[in-house]
């Protein structure tokens, strides 16, 4: 599976790709989302244009990485249970969405979304896809240490736990504390575990 921001079979230069990303966030809190360009990203950044478009397909790409994924996910915490697995996925999520670089990113790539369904293939195969793959980690582990008795639909589990994150966070712009995090994480577990 492709890390976000780099294609199948492409050589990574980590350190093209975080200079490529710090300057798009840096270009997004100056000038926002809108004014963003490529080339004024490559400029920033000290590379090509053609090196950015060899790891983001698009200007929305290249944003959601930097803005709300990054380009080097971390393997999911193992704290020994389903329920802890689960709440520091949530707390990675909540502090992700809560950026000001997310917020700004998040209303643009929706849009953009809902015009093009290259783009919304392309989120899906990376960026949903490194998601899913870090769900099945997590249950994985809770099924082997016998939290649970079947491997639950990694979708399912994706869908309930982010949607209800991008929800709270993007949609009603609501306060997502400890403990309601740790609620909706409760909710989720227990459903989990008694199936």
């Amino acid at each position: 599976m492709p890390v976000p921001g780099q294609g199948v079979g492409r050589p990574r230069n980590s350190a093209i790709d975080a200079a490529i990303l710090v300057a798009a966030r840096e270009l997004l809190a100056e000038v926002g989302y809108s004014q963003v360009t490529m080339d004024a990203t490559a400029a920033r950044a000290g590379t090509s244009k053609a090196a950015i478009y060899r790891r983001f397909t698009s200007k929305a790409e290249l944003l959601f990485a930097a803005g709300v994924h990054g380009a080097d996910p971390q393997p999911p915490a193992d704290t020994g249970s389903l329920r802890g697995d689960l709440l520091a996925l949530a707390n990675r999520i909540r502090t992700d969405m809560s950026a000001p670089a997310a917020r700004e990113v998040a209303p643009h790539v929706i849009a953009e979304i809902s015009q093009s369904p290259e783009l919304s293939e392309r989120l899906r195969s990376v960026f949903v896809a490194t998601e899913r793959e870090e769900i099945d980690a997590i249950l994985t582990r809770a099924v082997d240490r016998g939290e649970l008795s079947t491997m639950p639909p990694v979708a399912t589990v994706h869908r309930m736990l982010g949607g209800a994150l991008f929800f709270t966070i993007m949609v009603i712009d609501e306060d997502l504390d400890d403990a309601e995090l740790g609620r909706v994480v409760d909710v989720l577990a227990a459903g989990l575990s008694a199936n």
